[in-house]
């Protein structure tokens, strides 16, 4: 889900190469057309079909994950990478921006979420793989309401791995920091930025092992770890 462009399609291109078939998922058809052709021309050895999925209509996921069941005769592994960015002065002056990018990050993502958690139980379980974000492990003055939307899927994800793991879900948490995709474009890079391609390295290797949460790049573990450590009165002070 979210395979049209960036991260997404990293991976879909790292997961192609080792022969897998796959749904691409995502709200432009005609960037999923180009996904997809782009894996063939890579020489994909496995099946790859496309369907339009957007995360503002949930009233279709069900129906979306049961044609994707069928065109690839059952899935074992759920990547999602499709989410919503704002500045935090943007979405502070546009309401119904806000509540797009909290439905889509939050609300949206979680229902997405829970049918193909529903569907990968019915058959003994498999890997459920989500993009969240290191926006989400503290509160953080540039990014209070992205980080907010961010929190509450790292919250959920994890209580879903202490939930079903021993039923067989695997769920794998994904924490980037700042990437530059299309997304991002226009904003300065900070220190430690990654690329599409190296973030989807990590969330593969994540996913062959089961890796519960992941941080992209490494280094955000460490320093997330530090934040954390912070005092609230000094987190008052810090502009970042």
């Amino acid at each position: 889900m979210g395979a049209t462009k960036g991260i997404g399609r990293a991976v879909a291109r790292r997961l192609a190469s080792r022969g897998a078939s796959m749904s691409l998922l995502g709200r432009d058809m005609a960037e999923l057309e180009r996904s997809a052709r782009d894996l063939e021309a890579r020489g994909a050895a496995g099946r790859v079909v496309t369907a339009l999925c957007d995360m503002a209509d949930p009233d279709t996921f069900d129906a979306v994950l049961a044609s994707a069941d069928a065109d690839l005769d059952g899935f074992d592994t759920v990547v999602v990478t499709a989410a919503a960015f704002a500045t935090q002065e943007r979405l502070e002056a546009e309401p119904a921006l806000l509540r797009r990018l909290l439905d889509t990050n939050f609300t949206n993502t979680i229902l997405f979420c829970e049918a193909a958690r529903k569907r990968l139980l019915s058959r003994g379980g498999g890997t459920l793989c989500v993009v969240s974000s290191v926006a989400g492990e503290r509160g953080r003055k540039p990014v209070v309401l992205y980080g907010a939307s961010k929190a509450g899927l790292s919250a959920y994800l994890e209580g879903l791995d202490h939930k079903f793991r021993s039923q067989g879900l695997v769920t794998v948490c994904v924490k980037p920091g700042f990437v530059t995709t299309s997304m991002t474009e226009g904003l300065p890079a900070p220190p430690f930025a990654g690329t599409p391609e190296a973030v989807a390295a990590r969330i593969v290797r994540a996913i062959d092992r089961g890796t519960p949460v992941v941080y992209a790049p490494g280094i955000w573990a460490l320093v997330m770890f530090v934040i954390r450590l912070l005092p609230r009165i000094v987190m008052r002070r810090v502009g970042f």
